[in-house]
């Protein structure tokens, strides 16, 4: 029982690895798909599709590449600052996981330092862009936005807020466009305290 016990949650982790960006493989999958739809590889129009979407999907996954954690180095200053920042309308564009789709919108970011520990804005915009290049959940995002920040600025606490439009759902299935999913992800004070919480939200409109 406890071999297969080990085997299992072997398995499991092989299968959350992630491994290095194949672009011939992905070029091979987009002449079968062209060859699906029936189209003629040799028409001048789509000859080098393969090779573009190959490059398209490299750029928009390139954040698997990206060393989270050190994006954010946190600043020490003198002057202590004990006051929600925010960084709003950072823009958001990522790929469904589900249909391959893009979703695109913003992100807010507000979080309540810890006296003299900052982080530059830059390095927040930095942040979302790493985790956005990569097949994405809304959801999931919101998550690992806002559980990074608390790890490596270890603020009193951190709110994400994601409004963005799914391809998903406005070009196929139900087809409503202009629909937005907004999702949010509260830690610390945000979290368990519903002034603060509130507060944050009313400077987020």
């Amino acid at each position: 029982m406890i071999c297969l016990q080990k085997l299992k949650i072997k398995k499991k982790t092989k299968m959350n690895e992630t491994k290095k960006f194949d672009k011939q493989k992905v070029q091979k999958a987009v002449k079968m798909m062209l060859e699906g739809f029936g189209q003629d590889l040799n028409r001048e129009g789509i000859k080098r599709t393969p090779e573009r979407v190959a490059e398209f999907y490299e750029e928009m996954l390139s954040g698997y590449n990206e060393d989270i954690e050190n994006l954010i180095p946190v600043h020490y200053q003198t002057e202590e600052h004990e006051e929600i920042v925010i960084v709003k309308d950072i823009p958001l564009y990522s790929m469904c996981e589900h249909h391959l789709l893009p979703f695109y919108g913003k992100v807010h970011i507000a979080y309540l330092p810890k006296k003299d520990r900052i982080v530059g804005v830059s390095k927040l915009v930095r942040v979302v862009e790493a985790f956005a290049h990569r097949l994405q959940l809304q959801e999931r995002l919101s998550k690992q936005i806002v559980d990074t920040i608390m790890k490596t600025v270890q603020p009193n606490g951190a709110m994400v807020v994601i409004e963005a439009e799914h391809l998903c759902m406005t070009m196929r299935g139900v087809k409503k466009p202009g629909s937005k999913m907004i999702t949010s992800a509260m830690r610390g004070i945000f979290l368990k305290d519903a002034r603060t919480r509130a507060e944050a939200l009313s400077l987020l409109k």
